[in-house]
């Protein structure tokens, strides 16, 4: 590994590191780390002229830290037990319901559109979390480039409109904006639920999980519906 590629890698984690400091400082949407970070990369490998192959060479131990994060999603799930156990019957079914509709409409979606059956594929587990939504990509065949872009997408509009729906439908249960955004939003909703309260933040992240896990159970037969 030349310098180069060791150098992209802590660029990356100051960029992260900045734009998190920055976001803290100015909680606007359009300055999340998770949109601003990428941005400021691809920029940055653009005007200095390094190849995505030595960028990639360098900072690919944080694309391999996916792995453990999936098996850690299993640790706040353990924390907030009790809670999922008193409201378990209307967590779980709803985050059913909302997790078999926001991958089977995506894959109609992407018919409708007339996409290739590759890109179906990757855009169909946008509203799982990232390590899991890449991995159910490569599972059906799909580009988990183009699935990570896609839930990027979801977990920013989620971070957007999911308040906008709170306050439109006046949504005051706990539960139920916890649900709502952890189910459509994953990390980013579930970040943004916890601005709304403790139990909001703890219910979003079971239920960012519990659609996780659901997208990877149905992704294997669901696919066929639209092939």
């Amino acid at each position: 590994m030349n310098v180069i590629a060791i150098g992209c890698f802590f660029v990356t984690l100051i960029i992260y590191l900045v734009t998190k400091r920055f976001y803290q400082r100015f909680p606007k949407i359009y300055f999340t780390p998770l949109l601003l970070t990428p941005i400021v990369v691809v920029l940055s490998l653009v005007l200095s002229g390094v190849p995505y192959e030595t960028y990639h060479a360098g900072t690919h131990w944080l694309s391999d830290m996916i792995g453990p994060a999936t098996v850690a999603l299993a640790v706040p799930l353990y924390k907030n037990f009790a809670i999922l156990k008193k409201h378990a019957l209307t967590v779980g079914v709803s985050v059913l319901s909302g997790a078999v509709l926001a991958y089977l409409s995506s894959a109609w979606l992407a018919k409708e559109l007339k996409l290739n059956t590759q890109i179906m594929e990757s855009i169909a587990p946008r509203s799982a979390t990232t390590p899991i939504a890449m991995a159910i990509s490569e599972l059906t065949g799909g580009v988990p480039a183009i699935t990570a872009l896609f839930v990027l997408m979801t977990g920013l509009l989620g971070m957007l409109l999911g308040p906008v729906i709170i306050r439109l439908f006046r949504i005051r249960n706990e539960i139920a904006r916890g649900v709502l955004l952890g189910t459509s939003a994953h990390t980013a909703g579930t970040s943004k639920a916890f601005e709304f309260g403790s139990v909001s933040g703890s219910i979003s992240s079971i239920a960012m999980i519990l659609t996780a896990f659901i997208t990877l159970l149905i992704a294997p037969w669901a696919l066929r519906i639209f092939q």
